[in-house]
């Protein structure tokens, strides 16, 4: 590695002598047998008749649960394999490129979404007094939020309970699938500004990411298909200090996650979060508050047609407390769903709100610099149509039974999701 490291540094130097040029290789593997369990109990809403010649009425309901032993991958920190790099064009500026590759080392294969290579990071970027400038695929800014105030860090079966619905761990069919968006945590195709690190302590980043779709003049010519004009688009900002112990940020995204153009309708995912960290030194406390919504711009709204609008609350209290070599770990995370105005006959009627509520507890211990070992055990307690599962994809297939449009809006009898479980013990080695 040494050598090859020394090779591709004397190459990039041969390019010109008076450019000072660096070359990283980086990466971590993260691996953990994991315990993962979901329980769905039965929910009479009332609509059952004591008929006798309805059979169903009389057959038990037994609980249902769904368990699963998995070695799993990146539950303390991501596997990844990478390459970085930094010339210096002097005055200053430098130019430099970060790419990035998600490994399943469980399996040996590489986690290839959405048909990327480097799929976790991929920018070019120049930088200077004025700040960076940043191209590629690239975190966005209203999911810094989300990690950097989760002491779990959006990952293993301890993640924030508003990053595993949004993350894909809402069950299909369900929220989940109406507020999928591929922009939750990074954005392709993608343009950023980051301050300079000068500001006394304020810092901050603004990103448009470009959906590269066709757009078409006079719109009428707009082929008759679903998600196309202007789809995948992204737009945030974000905005901290940090100094010393402190650490608080802001931040505000709307992404297209869904586009009729001729019916004249777009769907907005639009996300606010807000922040922060204070460091005693044994002691390290955390909290987020977060608001997403999912807005159906229509030219024209029907009257009496609910407007398919969701509105997702979010809340974190999270700890660390250093012990000795070791870091305890333990967050409560709750996540609220407003879905009255979604299939319902007229909008506005009072439907239960599903909630999920999350306890998570973990210990790291540190065996050196690069290499640790960690426990997490989490549990999230669903009510009311909520179905968030014990672990986001690759890891675990094991889901809720029956998360229907019908069930999760309290209008029919049937299984809902209940409890999921998850157990993470792994290790950590960076290189």
């Amino acid at each position: 590695m040494k050598k090859a490291l020394a090779c591709a540094t004397a190459l990039i130097g041969a390019g010109g002598a008076s450019a000072q040029s660096s070359l990283t290789v980086f990466g971590v593997l993260d691996a953990a047998v994991s315990y993962y369990s979901t329980e769905s109990r039965y929910v009479n809403t009332g609509l059952d008749v004591l008929d006798a010649a309805n059979p169903a009425v009389f057959a038990p309901h037994p609980d249902l649960r769904q368990s699963q032993w998995v070695l799993s991958t990146g539950n303390y920190t991501g596997s990844r394999v990478g390459f970085r790099g930094t010339e210096d064009l002097g005055g200053g500026l430098a130019a430099s490129f970060w790419l990035e590759a998600g490994i399943a080392n469980d399996t040996g294969g590489g986690l290839t979404a959405i048909g990327l290579g480097f799929n976790r990071r991929s920018t070019v970027s120049l930088s200077g007094d004025f700040g960076e400038l940043r191209a590629g695929r690239d975190y966005t800014p209203t999911f810094w939020n989300d990690n950097v105030f989760d002491p779990f860090a959006t990952v293993g079966s301890g993640a924030v309970a508003i990053s595993m619905l949004l993350g894909g761990a809402g069950s299909a069919g369900a929220i989940g699938s109406l507020v999928a968006n591929p922009n939750y945590v990074r954005a392709n195709n993608s343009v950023s500004y980051f301050l300079p690190p000068s500001l006394g302590g304020v810092y901050g980043q603004a990103m448009y990411a470009f959906g590269e779709n066709t757009k078409y003049d006079p719109g009428a010519l707009t082929p008759p298909t679903l998600n196309t004009a202007r789809s995948g688009r992204y737009a945030g900002g974000r905005l901290g200090y940090a100094s010393g112990p402190l650490d608080v940020a802001a931040a505000y995204g709307s992404s297209v996650i869904g586009d009729d153009y001729q019916r004249g309708i777009t769907r907005n995912l639009n996300t606010g979060n807000i922040g922060g960290s204070y460091d005693f030194g044994t002691v390290k406390l955390f909290g987020e508050y977060s608001h997403v919504d999912l807005k159906n711009v229509t030219r024209i709204q029907p009257v009496f047609t609910p407007s398919g609008d969701v509105t997702i609350t979010g809340y974190l209290l999270g700890v660390n407390v250093l012990v000795g070599p070791g870091l305890i770990r333990a967050a409560y995370s709750r996540v609220q769903v407003d879905i009255r105005n979604v299939a319902l006959a007229s909008p506005g009627l009072d439907v239960p709100d599903p909630v999920a509520d999350k306890f998570a507890l973990g210990y790291v211990h540190n065996l050196s610099r690069r290499t640790a070992l960690y426990a997490t055990v989490a549990v999230t307690r669903n009510r009311n149509g909520a179905a968030i599962a014990p672990a986001l994809p690759p890891n675990g297939s094991v889901g809720f039974t029956n998360p229907s449009i019908a069930n999760l809006l309290n209008q029919g009898a049937g299984y809902r999701a209940d409890t999921a479980r998850g157990w993470d013990f792994g290790i950590r080695h960076a290189f």
